[in-house]
């Protein structure tokens, strides 16, 4: 039924009346969300990497900032800070981490190609994308090196994906980018604007807003407390080795975590293609991208004397083809300056108890504030070692380094670990070339704003209906009552 046109101003204003009333502040308007933890995977572009490390470069690449690999050509940037506006779909998450690459060496030493891409940064803007990253690159021919901050680097095909409406963690998977013509200058000239460059995946933690509640005390910092972030696939099953609860007893210790990635190219070859694995963790392991983190240790620490007797919790699964390898209760003494660092290895059907594992330097392990660390140690496989990996390596390998942190003080904090944030998908490495939308939670698929929308719609057809019963009521000289 059409309105008179004397009754339409009425409608009108009824209508915005209701809508003002019954929409509550930002409710048709999702209010912005926080970005916090999370990883980008990406490998850049694996013709250049193959190129480096090819014949002709005689190069090699480098992590910096905590960076770490997964799969066979992807490098994984950690620790996402940034915004996230479910309304509108507008996205901004930077990453940490770094990756260097040099070749071409010179009979000086220096290297001709010198390249170094760090803290990638990923926007969304009206269905629009592009990854920004800092640039230090060494001119081709010459040796000057440019340093740039926050370059648009590559362009993002979001193609058909809607950002708008996503939950937590918000994940992209293979999003096809190309290289800008900005790009292309810091990328020192090996490519022209317009060269695809690898997909890029991301999965990042967002929270919302928060509301005002009673506090409960001050959270613990990552890392710190008992219970582990997701590892990079679903737990391990229980141990079989001895209980991470059994520890040496006495000394000063009060807490202490060892940090140990095992070895980079044996992560690379489980999640790569002739392996097809994954790792999983267990017994309140961490994943720290480029390592695991065996927390909660306790034993004897003798700060005098720079000695340590302790044992660990967690433990770190390998399995893929033709591999089933399990590293649990993990020790470390330290005796003379020099770290062992060893485990009860499961592989074959076997369980070998407490194998020395790897050495490591370890002078000076005395406190300062509290906390005695020992950073990033060089670490070298022994003959134990080289056997419980099957014969994969030789004894005398450099394996990934060691680091141990050991308080002695209540009030001394443990570093924090990168923070990769929750993974959409159960596996380490991103496998899916195709764009995804990001993921919402069940929570948030009705929201209070159309909630809201339909009830004002109710009852606005109500006053509608009132409006013409009242003006046909006056024409006709109806009464009211």
């Amino acid at each position: 039924m059409t309105l008179p046109r004397r009754a339409r101003p009425f409608a009108v204003t009824l209508l915005a009346a209701l809508l003002a009333a019954l929409l509550p502040a930002g409710a048709a308007h999702a209010e912005s969300r926080t970005v916090q933890g999370g990883r980008l995977d990406w490998g850049i572009k694996s013709s250049f990497q193959s190129y480096v490390t090819g014949p002709i470069a005689q190069g090699s690449w480098g992590l910096t900032g905590g960076a770490a690999t997964v799969g066979g050509s992807q490098f994984r940037f950690h620790s996402a800070q940034g915004s996230y506006d479910p309304g509108s779909g507008a996205f901004d998450a930077a990453f940490s981490g770094g990756v260097r690459f040099t070749g071409h060496r010179t009979a000086d030493g220096a290297n001709e190609l010198d390249l170094t891409i760090s803290r990638p940064r990923v926007h969304v803007q009206g269905g629009r994308g592009t990854l920004y990253a800092d640039m230090a690159s060494k001119a081709r021919g010459s040796s000057r090196v440019t340093v740039s901050a926050q370059v648009p680097l590559a362009t993002l095909n979001l193609g058909a994906v809607d950002m708008r409406g996503g939950g937590s963690p918000v994940a992209l998977s293979g999003v096809p980018a190309t290289l800008t013509a900005r790009g292309a200058v810091a990328f020192a000239g090996y490519y022209p604007a317009g060269t695809p460059l690898d997909p890029v995946s991301l999965s990042v933690d967002v929270t919302a807003p928060k509301k005002a509640t009673a506090s409960t005390g001050p959270s613990a910092p990552p890392g710190t407390g008992p219970s582990a972030p997701p590892g990079t696939g679903p737990s391990a099953p229980p141990s079989t080795g001895p209980s991470a609860t059994a520890r040496p007893a006495g000394g000063t210790l009060r807490e202490a975590a060892v940090d140990w990635g095992v070895r980079r190219t044996f992560r690379e070859y489980v999640t790569g293609a002739v392996a097809q694995g994954r790792w999983t963790l267990g017994a309140g392991a961490q994943d720290g991208g480029a390592l695991f983190r065996f927390p909660r240790g306790q034993g004897a620490y003798d700060p005098a004397k720079g000695t340590l007797d302790a044992a660990f919790a967690g433990s770190v699964r390998f399995t893929g083809a033709h591999l089933d390898l399990t590293l649990a209760a993990v020790t470390v003494k330290v005796r003379g300056g020099v770290g062992t660092l060893a485990a009860d290895v499961t592989g074959a059907g076997m369980v070998t108890r407490a194998v020395p594992l790897v050495t490591f330097p370890a002078p000076g392990l005395t406190p300062e504030r509290g906390l005695a660390v020992v950073t990033e140690a060089p670490a070298t496989l022994t003959g134990r070692g080289a056997e419980a990996f099957g014969g994969m390596y030789r004894a005398g390998t450099a394996m990934d380094p060691v680091s141990l942190a050991v308080a002695v003080d209540a009030s001394a904090r443990l570093p924090a670990l990168p923070d990769l944030g929750s993974d959409a998908k159960p596996a380490p490495s991103a496998t899916t070339t195709t764009p995804t939308a990001p993921v919402a939670p069940a929570t948030d698929s009705a929201s209070p704003a159309g909630t809201y929308l339909a009830i004002g719609a109710g009852v606005l057809a109500v006053a509608v209906l009132a409006v013409l019963a009242a003006v046909r009521r006056r024409r006709t000289g109806t009464p009211t009552h």
